[in-house]
């Protein structure tokens, strides 16, 4: 019976909000594209960095074909350098009919990548024939495999330009070939089983650890083999990006292997035995997260506006650990929006909406999952994107000025840049995630718990590195208490007034868990027990990083930080939304004023519903910012013609020194790939010109390593020669 949910949540969301009276027929190519790549994305495992490149992918191939037609855009792959991958390109004729030609080569173009990205997708039996199924409803031959675009054949255009993509996705540094997988990462934590008591052997506190299931079921309801899922994509800051820069770019190396940190945050707050640096943050953090799961239960009659006139409206988010406690409601949930005073369209204050808190919190924590039959993150925000192309008040403006677009035009530039932006977000997220290796809260809370308590040293069970005491949310099991067992075996160990978890729900469509006091160690988030966590690191969120990148780049495509007509809604039934459990206990409308205030609703989520405590949701939200205003304004530059050169591959003046300070033994050296296998001779002399070491070497790719193990703390010179490169560069060595 739960696929019954499944089924429903999908069609109420493209009913009441992704969706509208625009007839297929009156969709541009693009468009139509889009909609059968969002479909797939449903049906295939849910790799949110996989299918934000495959968004992108798609999407610059819509928009280089239409810019070869287009006298003023520059395209941004054909006839350029990206990453150091070559696409030769030597123009078409001009074409009779270009509106024709341009929706053949998109198909051909698009087809071509899809067919060969999803053949192995478990939902490949539905989503192969929906892609020959649209050529067919377009009239086109998919048996037209020519690459002869030289006379102007759109169709061999576009086999050609999808031939190239997928040539440069199988070397750009996401292992695609080998579907994706690791190539060094490994976990420092063992397994933890979330069924047994405890964090079960964590070691490592401050790092991610994996679980192990009977059978894991991913976020769109596939099972992966294994029982132990891997942790996804945390080599993907290497995946060549669209607008990041070396300017944005730090790469560090850990045993031997090199990890790509865009947009670095800084490490987050970590835990220590003896309590100082930033454990205090750590123990707050993880325990508000515990603290916001008494909130699950619409049965405590805590009542709440969730109307633009109460909720969204930020106007400043905390940069320093200490400023988190400030942002965020510790016991009652939520952060200081303080909501909007009139909607700007119709000069009238947003109507109150007065829900249970609890079914505030539990739909948005399923909303915003992107759980099963989902498009994940990146895509979610396409369909939010194609709401609002469709909106009835929406005027499809670059910026929302000048003349109203065409729809194919409005479609590939928006859909260019927004793929650009999720991209980044992408490689940016878990490129950090990778690096700083974070630990999620269902192994934190039970750590936590398993060390005791940490407020106060003369009570029992006390530990600096143990959870925060908080009266009627977070204490210790008292004699007689109905959690301190038989045998008084379970006094004086922490117990949570939470939601009580999965089993206490023997059918989602009838039973609702609530919330009431359980043992601290037996602490699960608002999630499936054959999910629980998504299985990668922390920091930072993800979610948080691509919606706020997503929402500054609605902003300014569309002119306008408001949805049209001031509001964006969406409509979970009583009893029929939710599918972890039975509920909402009534009709609830998530309302957004703006696209920031979506996004931001999107960070609480993932609070609510146990993924990530504060320290990883505000740094995705300021780096989100980042790059979605990078993207856009690096996209514009295309469209209005004003790029000087092609896109080449990260650009560092032909050398780069990394880590600088040298904190540890080896020091690379990565050269631009033009001296790639050629000669190299480095050089590392003192300040006063003497010779300290020196490597002579063919380098087999272009990245080298010289260790400085030996070598004394100090300033010194490396000299870096290559074929005609000849330079020195200053650097510090620590140990």
């Amino acid at each position: 019976m739960l696929i019954t949910k499944f089924y429903y949540k999908v069609f109420i969301v493209s009913l009441l909000l992704f969706s509208s009276g625009v007839t297929f027929a009156q969709q541009s190519v693009a468009r139509k594209w889009n909609e059968v790549l969002l479909n797939a994305i449903r049906v295939d495992y849910a790799r949110p960095t996989v299918h934000a490149r495959n968004l992108f992918h798609s999407a610059v191939a819509m928009y280089d074909v239409w810019a070869v037609y287009d006298p003023t855009a520059q395209t941004f792959f054909l006839g350029k350098s990206l990453g150091g991958f070559e696409c030769p390109f030597d123009g078409i004729p001009a074409s009779s009919d270009v509106g024709a030609a341009r929706s053949e080569a998109i198909s051909y173009a698009v087809y071509r990548i899809l067919k060969h990205r999803f053949q192995n997708s478990p939902g490949a039996a539905e989503s192969l024939p929906a892609f020959d199924d649209l050529m067919q409803d377009m009239g086109y031959d998919t048996q037209m495999e020519s690459t002869d675009y030289a006379q102007g054949d759109p169709a061999a255009l576009g086999n050609y330009l999808a031939e190239k993509i997928i040539e440069f996705g199988l070397q750009d540094g996401a292992n695609e070939k080998f579907d994706y997988r690791n190539l060094y990462y490994t976990p420092l934590n063992v397994p933890m089983d979330p069924t047994k008591a405890g964090s079960q052997g964590l070691n490592e506190p401050n790092h991610w650890q994996p679980l192990a299931f009977d059978f894991f079921i991913d976020q769109a309801g596939f099972e992966v083999p294994g029982g132990i899922p891997d942790f996804l994509s945390p080599e993907w800051g290497k995946v060549i990006p669209f607008a990041l820069t070396s300017d944005d770019l730090n790469i560090y190396e850990r045993d031997g292997d090199d990890y790509w940190v865009y947009h670095d945050p800084g490490a987050p707050c970590y835990i220590q035995e003896n309590g100082e640096g930033t454990a205090s943050e750590y123990l707050w953090g993880h325990s508000l997260v515990a603290i916001w799961s008494a909130h699950l239960d619409p049965s405590d009659n805590v009542m709440m506006d969730i109307s633009p006139a109460s909720i969204g409206n930020i106007e400043h988010y905390p940069t320093t650990l200490e400023g988190l406690r400030e942002f965020y409601d510790l016991l009652e949930g939520g952060d200081p929006g303080k909501g909007h005073e009139i909607n700007p369209y119709t000069q009238q204050p947003y109507e109150p909406q007065i829900v249970p808190r609890a079914d505030y919190a539990r739909v948005l924590a399923e909303f915003w999952a992107d759980g099963p039959d989902s498009e994940t993150p990146p895509g979610h925000w396409f369909t939010i994107l194609n709401y609002v192309n469709d909106h009835d008040l929406f005027e499809k403006k670059f910026m929302g000025e000048g003349a109203v677009l065409e729809n194919l035009e409005w479609d590939v530039k928006a859909y260019f840049v927004l793929a650009g932006a999720v991209h980044d977000a992408a490689v940016t997220a878990w490129g950090i995630k990778g690096w700083y290796d974070y630990i999620r809260p269902v192994s934190a809370i039970r750590y936590m718990a398993d060390r005791g308590q940490s407020s106060d040293p003369e009570l029992p069970n006390y530990a600096p590195d143990g959870i925060p005491l908080e009266a009627g949310l977070i204490e210790l099991v008292p004699e007689g208490d109905p959690l301190a067992g038989d045998m008084n075996e379970n006094v004086n160990k922490i117990k949570l007034f939470a939601w009580k978890g999965p089993e206490y729900i023997a059918d989602p469509e009838t039973d609702m868990a609530g919330v009431g006091w359980i043992l601290a160690e037996n602490w699960w988030p608002y999630q499936r027990p054959s999910f629980v966590t998504p299985p990668f690191a922390g920091y930072i969120s993800g979610h948080s990083t691509f919606s706020r990148a997503a929402a500054e780049v609605m902003t300014l495509l569309t002119g306008d930080e408001f949805f049209p007509g001031g509001i964006g809604e969406f409509v979970a039934r009583k009893n029929e939304f939710l599918v972890f459990e039975e509920g909402p206990s009534m009709d609830i409308t998530l309302q957004w004023a703006t696209y920031r205030d979506a996004s931001d609703q999107t960070s609480l989520s993932r609070i609510w519903g146990g993924i990530h405590p504060p320290v990883d949701d505000i740094p995705g939200r300021l780096i989100g910012e980042k790059i979605g205003i990078s993207a856009f304004n690096f996209a514009k530059a295309y469209f209005d013609g004003t790029v000087i050169t092609g896109v080449d591959e990260i650009s560092f003046d032909e050398i780069l020194v990394y880590p600088n300070p040298v904190k540890g033994s080896n020091l690379s050296v990565k050269l631009d790939r033009r001296f790639s296998s050629q000669p190299v001779s480095i050089i590392l002399t003192d300040m006063r010109g003497r010779v300290v070491k020196r490597e002579d070497t063919r380098l087999a790719s272009n990245i080298g390593r010289m260790k400085l193990d030996q070598v004394t703390e100090g300033i010194y010179l490396l000299n870096v020669k290559v074929g005609d490169m000849d330079r020195t560069l200053k650097i510090v060595v620590e140990h």
